[in-house]
């Protein structure tokens, strides 16, 4: 059990803490080499730290994954390091607690570009990836475990994210690419298990 994932390189975004941070730690304890990314390093840093202590093999990666020029640069990073993706983990979202009278037009973009956007940018990028290399796994997390009232945006944008994790599982079916979207951070070892 302990090296289940051994030589799968899993990439992990929003490892600096949460359920990123859960997943990250939960591959690299059972062998795989985990790329983990973060949008700063000051959590990442622990991550990859606590996951080196306890004998697991991790690389960090600064990278704002809510824009296509930074995921593409991520993407290449990872491929020059270990020269594959077997599983992507996406965690990063941003979850601001503001109504809908409160919030500005900021706020809603900032939620929509990481959790949305950017779930569809690595989905859209790493699904080719895998498709080029015969298959893979992509997961998108979705976790919903908060009261609604004043969080309109991302429930907005974890509605998207399911819809999105469902079209992309028809469609990459084909290429041996498995999609899921899971709601808490024991699924993502789950899924790959099957």
């Amino acid at each position: 059990m302990k090296n289940e994932f051994e030589g799968k390189v899993v990439l992990v975004t929003g490892a600096g803490k949460g359920t990123g941070r859960t997943v990250a730690e939960a591959f690299a304890a059972r062998g795989a080499v985990v790329a983990a990314n973060d949008i700063s390093p000051v959590n990442l840093d622990e991550t990859v730290a606590h996951i080196q202590a306890a004998g697991g093999r991790v690389k960090a990666y600064v990278e704002d994954v809510a824009k296509k020029m930074p995921i593409q640069g991520l993407l290449n990073q990872v491929l020059d390091d270990f020269g594959r993706i077997d599983v992507l983990v996406h965690c990063a979202e941003v979850e601001p607690q503001k109504t809908i009278l409160e919030m500005d037009d900021w706020d809603w973009q900032r939620v929509l570009d990481v959790n949305l956007t950017g779930s569809f940018l690595l989905t859209q990028s790493v699904g080719r990836i895998m498709k080029e290399k015969g298959g893979g796994i992509i997961i998108l997390a979705s976790n919903r475990a908060h009261a609604p009232e004043k969080r309109a945006a991302y429930f907005a944008s974890k509605a998207g994210l399911d819809a999105l994790a469902r079209t992309a599982a028809e469609e990459f079916a084909i290429y041996g690419v498995h999609v899921y979207c899971i709601h808490r951070a024991e699924q993502a070892l789950e899924a790959v298990t099957g």
